[in-house]
């Protein structure tokens, strides 16, 4: 069942982090897709390799070697770049939401509004919220005590399951 499980999960995450490559590169690559939309939907793929990229490699590792150990420092980044990550998909879907909002509300309007520079700052706008909101929550970790034999029995450090710990 292991076997399977690992065989089935590596699959899933190589076909994840391939369709998302590609995807980056068609944009990179050809510059008629070098607008709002395809910006965004590049920034989504790269946010979704990361996303992806916290968690599973661990996950199968520990289905690898049937040990799910994690020390605490390796709990923590780990819930830190899950909420990064996770929070900047929401905030690029979000902002491909506004994009479609003006290029259908106000058209003639549409270069004027989403130029190249409005789309920068919103991305960079989107990291920032994403870090800051990422470091908030683990700063409030770092502050609580816990235990010290730490046992989460998930294939990742949910921040519920740590919260529950302490």
């Amino acid at each position: 069942m292991q076997l399977l499980l690992f065989g089935l999960f590596l699959f899933m995450y190589l076909i994840t982090f391939t369709r998302n490559l590609l995807i980056m590169l068609a944009i990179i690559s050809d510059s008629h897709l070098h607008m709002p939309m395809y910006f965004f939907l590049s920034n989504l793929s790269f946010a979704d390799i990361c996303f992806t990229s916290t968690t599973i490699p661990k996950m199968l590792i520990n289905i690898q070697t049937q040990s799910q150990v994690i020390n605490s420092a390796g709990c923590l980044s780990q819930i830190v770049f899950f909420l990064v990550f996770g929070c900047l998909d929401n905030l690029i879907l979000i902002m491909m939401a506004y994009d479609h909002f003006v290029a259908i509300s106000h058209p003639l309007y549409y270069t004027v509004i989403m130029n190249p520079k409005i789309c920068g700052m919103l991305a960079l706008g989107s990291w920032f919220l994403s870090v800051m909101g990422s470091l908030l929550d683990t700063w409030t970790v770092l502050r609580l005590s816990f235990c010290m034999n730490m046992n989460i029995p998930h294939l990742f450090c949910d921040l519920p399951e740590v919260l529950k710990l302490t």
